[in-house]
């Protein structure tokens, strides 16, 4: 693997990772822009624009978008996050151009029909109904608003109907101008590339992002936590937890990761063989930390009989405040592989490795070697991960968020002040 990377005047990166033996590629282009960036009026505006990039463009309607890839054997898709959105495709080596040129349209020069756009806005508002008829959809977007209120990072990436149905095409244009800035995007390449033509092509077909930076967020603050028992008629109880994580560039990041994974990260973990193997209270039990760019969020998620609720999240108390303080050498050694081993087969995939080192610009402005990423998570202890455990408790307090039916779910977020400052203060005394 041949990683480079070059700076366009405008401030746009590229970087490719040529790998031999691959006869197609995979590439796109990351912004970085997502749902925290909006204001109030524009909640869901990141995720319509991403939608309306394939409706036509100035140069090809919505039908020859998708026809020129597909006719060629590639595919095009995009997706929106909390703070990037990625347009990307998959083809072949001799098709790097086309794709490219593609990709570049869709963002340069889009139409904006109105009658697509109507149309767009009628499917997601279809999409917000179907996340609505999901209880773990539901659930998270609770959680969510609950970590992060009256935020950007507390809402919904749809938006609502409400919000789309005021969406214009000039609200749209003047999003897409105030947003994607040459030095907040990267265009990523991986599998059978070759660089200094990706660059050549980049440089052509991109130059209308002109050179400024767009506007920073508003700094994430984490809520002061709580309770919510969300009433439903379900068969089950979701049952949420989360606790302030720590950003990106967090030196305690890897260590956070290890105790996740020791957590609620597989078939091997705590969680999973109390709640699951031992008491059968559960399917599907696990945890997880995304890391922001000046925040984090560690969160739990469970579903199980709504009469079970309480033992549930008792047991889950008990099992996250007994591992910050009984941590193992073989826990951690067995994390730590499955995290090496992800990352390794990861770089097996082009489109993976292409949105990898897109991430790693626009989190680190530079791409993190596999020796780097090695490195640190072996440097990754006992001693670490417990102290990374023990702050992660301090931090925050909970916020908890069950959905479902029964009376004991208010009981059962109870249980969740187990897991509280005063607690994980006494454990670091």
């Amino acid at each position: 693997m041949a990683v480079e990377i070059s700076k366009l005047p405008s401030g746009l990166t590229v970087i490719t990772d040529t790998m031999p033996h691959l006869e197609t590629a995979a590439l796109g282009v990351w912004a970085g822009v997502g749902g925290r960036d909006e204001k109030p009026n524009e909640h869901g505006i990141s995720h319509l624009l991403e939608h309306m990039a394939f409706k036509g463009t100035a140069n090809r309607n919505a039908r020859e978008i998708v026809e020129e890839i597909e006719a060629v054997g590639g595919d095009l898709n995009a997706g929106t996050s909390t703070e990037t959105t990625a347009y990307y495709a998959r083809v072949m080596k001799a098709d790097v151009p086309l794709a490219l040129d593609v990709l570049s349209d869709i963002l340069g020069n889009p139409a904006f029909v109105p009658d697509e756009l109507e149309r767009e806005k009628g499917v997601i508002a279809q999409e917000i109904g179907a996340a609505q008829d999901a209880p773990d959809d539901v659930v998270f977007e609770h959680l969510n608003e609950l970590c992060f209120p009256d935020q950007p990072m507390g809402r919904s990436l749809l938006g609502t109907v409400k919000t789309l149905k005021a969406f214009n095409r000039d609200m749209l244009r003047g999003y897409l101008s105030t947003h994607y800035r040459g030095p907040d995007m990267v265009v990523s390449a991986a599998g059978a590339v070759d660089h200094k033509r990706v660059v050549e092509e980049v440089a052509k077909k991109f130059a209308s992002f002109e050179g400024t930076p767009g506007p920073k967020p508003q700094v994430a603050m984490f809520g002061k936590g709580g309770s919510r028992v969300v009433h439903r008629d379900l068969e089950q109880a979701h049952l949420t937890l989360a606790l302030e994580g720590v950003p990106q560039n967090d030196l305690s990041l890897y260590s956070l990761q290890v105790f996740t994974n020791t957590l609620g990260g597989g078939m091997s973990s705590r969680l999973f063989q109390e709640v699951r193997e031992k008491r059968g209270l559960c399917y599907s039990i696990y945890t997880f930390h995304a890391p922001y760019s000046d925040t984090g969020l560690f969160g739990l998620y469970t579903g199980t009989d709504p009469a079970d609720a309480p033992e549930m999240m008792e047991v889950i108390v008990d099992v996250i405040n007994e591992a910050a303080e009984t941590l193992t050498e073989a826990e951690i050694a067995r994390a730590k592989a499955q995290m090496k081993a992800g990352l390794l087969m990861a770089l097996e995939s082009c489109s993976s490795r292409a949105e990898q080192l897109a991430r790693h610009v626009l989190a680190y402005g530079r791409p993190l070697t596999v020796e780097e990423l090695v490195a640190r998570i072996d440097a990754v202890s006992v001693e670490t991960t417990r102290n990374a455990a023990l702050g992660l408790l301090s931090r925050s307090r909970p916020a908890v968020v069950a959905l479902g039916g029964g009376r004991g779910l208010d009981t059962a977020v109870a249980f969740a002040e187990g897991l509280t400052k005063a607690r994980a203060k006494t454990l670091l005394h």
